[in-house]
């Protein structure tokens, strides 16, 4: 047998659905009997059809998707292409929207998927949970890769910590999730069939699985952090060491975990981010200083993540991913845009080189109260400026290119609506941490 036949056989195992659900049911997430997950589901419809006229639930008297005269939406099964139809036929793993059902005493507690996907409106299913201290650590460790991370994360740094490691981590960032994401409109490979896996979350199931991203983040930001940190700041390089093998492997594993990656998937989105950290890293001090003061940074800055942008649109049809992307581009515009502003007016100064290495400053009451007023103000305003901004956009791009919003999930589905809402809102919730927020502290001083 030839190298590259024990390469593609190596591959195709490491691919295999049955190894994750084999991860799930190790880590105590069970698969329901087909029978009986179909017996539940048949009786919560019966159920719902009963109760529906009584209780005035639009939710439940409402045609579900996919039922026979109506159109499909986006990302069911009759719309997928052939390769994300994976795993055949057979009856769901649990119970679909959230709703119990008598299964019998012998089963153990049951768990929604943590968000509903976000273009279809799936909801996903229960599945049976017996180990809670790993659910709960493994949605902790796939949060390391969601919005809600990176939201507090990085204005945490830029804010709190050290702007100049913000700054620059928010630029890998966007370097490491661009090419990820990208890459994955290009290979095209479905996430593992379920079944036999179960869907524990359902938010990106639209998008396609090969690199896992949150793989990908989850080793560029510890790394680039201990990268970024260790001789600048003072602390033993043990705790770096420490740190990047236990956050790269929670969130890598918890992806497993939650039934939307295969094995091959999270080595590959590992090995491409030491790849692309090994090519890109020398040039992230380069892209900083270019950022902060070249009189036409902004012009460049926001026409190169335009045009990325416009490019990763053209990959492949309609998905989650397409709108990341914009988000991801848009936030990083704005960060960068913000920190060039915020330097020629100088609201936030790096410190000298004569003071390296840093140390700890000595927590008092009044650091520790400025920092929770920092976080507390700043992230009201960055919520406040992201609702005015989806408010505006979306309704706007839709009058401009003369599309319907009456449903706005369907006008998102276009290019011309999706684009400039993700990368508008998020550049300006990215210029708001780098510069509005900062000005905002040094006018009620707590700078």
């Amino acid at each position: 047998m030839s190298l590259r036949q024990r390469l593609a056989r190596l591959a195709s195992c490491l691919q295999d659905p049955q190894k994750v659900a084999r991860f799930q049911q190790l880590c105590g997430v069970e698969a329901l009997p087909s029978g009986s997950a179909a017996a539940a589901a048949d009786r919560r419809e019966d159920d719902e059809k009963a109760e529906a006229p009584l209780t005035g639930d639009s939710r439940r008297r409402g045609r579900q998707p996919g039922a026979s005269g109506g159109s499909q939406p986006p990302g069911s099964d009759l719309n997928q292409c052939p390769a994300k139809l994976g795993g055949g036929g057979g009856a769901p793993n649990g119970v679909r929207n959230g709703l119990a059902a008598e299964l019998g005493p012998a089963l153990p507690r049951r768990v929604g998927t943590l968000r509903r996907n976000s273009l279809t409106g799936e909801e996903g299913k229960l599945a049976p949970v017996s180990n809670w201290p790993l659910y709960y650590l493994f949605s902790f460790g796939t949060e390391l890769g969601n919005e809600l991370f990176y939201v507090t994360f990085f204005p945490f740094w830029i804010w709190n910590l050290d702007p100049l490691v913000g700054r620059r981590l928010v630029i890998i960032w966007v370097l490491v999730m661009y090419l990820g994401q990208c890459t994955k409109d290009i290979i095209r490979w479905p996430r593992p069939a379920s079944p036999p896996v179960v869907k524990l979350e359902v938010f990106y199931n639209s998008e396609y699985s090969m690199p896992s991203t949150h793989a990908m983040s989850g080793t560029a930001i510890p790394i680039s952090m201990v990268l970024l940190t260790y001789g600048r700041w003072q602390y033993p390089l043990i705790y770096g060491l420490i740190l990047i093998p236990c956050w790269c492997s929670l969130v890598s594993l918890s992806r497993i975990y939650m039934g939307m990656h295969s094995i091959l998937d999270i080595i590959a989105g590992f090995l491409y981010t030491i790849l692309i950290l090994a090519v890109f890293y020398p040039f992230v001090d380069l892209i900083d200083n270019f950022n902060q003061t070249h009189t036409y940074a902004p012009l460049v800055i926001i026409g190169l993540h335009l045009a990325l942008g416009i490019f990763s649109f053209t990959l492949d049809t309609w998905s989650t991913s397409r709108g990341d992307t914009a988000e991801i581009l848009g936030s990083g515009a704005g960060i960068a845009c913000g920190s060039h502003v915020s330097y020629n007016m100088g609201l936030i100064l790096d410190p000298s080189l004569d003071l390296l290495p840093l140390t700890r400053p000595p927590m008092t009451v009044t650091l520790f109260g400025k920092a929770i007023l920092r976080i507390l103000i700043g992230m009201t305003f960055i919520i406040i400026v992201r609702h005015v901004m989806k408010k505006i956009t979306i309704p706007l791009a839709c009058k401009v290119f003369s599309i319907p919003c009456d449903d706005v999930r369907k006008a998102r589905q276009h290019m011309e609506v999706e684009l400039p809402y993700r990368y508008i809102t998020y550049g300006m919730v990215g210029f708001s941490i780098t510069c509005l927020a900062p000005y905002i502290f040094f006018f009620i001083g707590i700078s």
